[in-house]
């Protein structure tokens, strides 16, 4: 039978598992599959499995549980090995990079930042500093033909393309400082920035705080949305 894999941890991680139970309807039995130096926490999987929110919260609590004693790596939801045997055999192949990867993630979570700028106020700011921009705007507002109206596109795309790339860049700069690291991921349409930072739990009011000084000194124009503390997904 195929094993849903919750998480990895040490194999002498205390495993606070009563009154916890896996995903599925009826809900599957936790179990711990162990090698000599690491541990899985797993059930069966069930056929059909879907990100229904009573599955994610089970499984999103059995990884709260978990990192209250300690590193632990999480899986995303979903994640289905092909047996028992099959998951143990990557433990026991795997335990050095698992190890270290859990050492990295020892007492730290995980904070995911979203951040977008409205874009009136990115397409006036761009008018604003190119003269050759509001000359070719000029043109195709009093009669300019399809050449013209096709390059003022292709030149503001660009020049947003640009900015937004520049902004996320320093974002991320400027808070390299409170995290120990940042992994980007695609940014929605409408931002500039998805990033995610792994933070020392003794410093996550110093980062909190440090986004919250980002988000002021921006303005009422951006938009920033903290997401955290999470289980450090983007960082296993």
């Amino acid at each position: 039978m195929p094993t849903y894999i919750y998480a990895i941890t040490g194999a002498d991680h205390p495993l606070f598992l009563n009154g916890l139970h896996g995903v599925g309807d009826p809900p599957s039995a936790l179990r711990t599959l162990r090698t000599e130096r690491l541990a899985a926490v797993v059930s069966d999987a069930p056929s059909g499995l879907r990100a229904k929110r009573r599955d994610v919260m089970a499984h999103q609590g059995v990884l709260e549980s978990l990192m209250t004693g300690g590193a632990t790596l999480p899986m995303r939801f979903g994640l289905v090995g092909p047996g028992d045997d099959e998951v143990t055999a990557a433990l026991e192949r795997e335990a050095d990079a698992y190890q270290e990867r859990l050492a990295e993630l020892d007492g730290r979570v995980e904070y995911n930042l979203k951040a977008g700028r409205d874009e009136d106020d990115l397409l006036r700011e761009i008018m604003t500093d190119s003269p050759d921009l509001r000359e070719l705007n000029e043109r195709t507002r009093s009669g300019g033909g399809h050449d013209d109206r096709v390059a003022l596109g292709e030149l503001v795309a660009r020049e947003v393309t640009a900015r937004h790339q520049r902004e996320a860049e320093d974002v991320a700069a400027r808070l390299a400082d409170v995290a120990a690291r940042s992994s980007h991921a695609e940014p929605a349409p409408q931002q500039f920035l998805n990033l995610s930072f792994l933070v020392s739990r003794a410093e996550t009011d110093a980062f909190v705080a440090a986004v919250r000084r980002e988000a002021e000194q921006r303005g009422d124009a951006y938009t920033f949305t903290l997401t955290g503390p999470l289980p450090p997904y983007s960082f296993v």
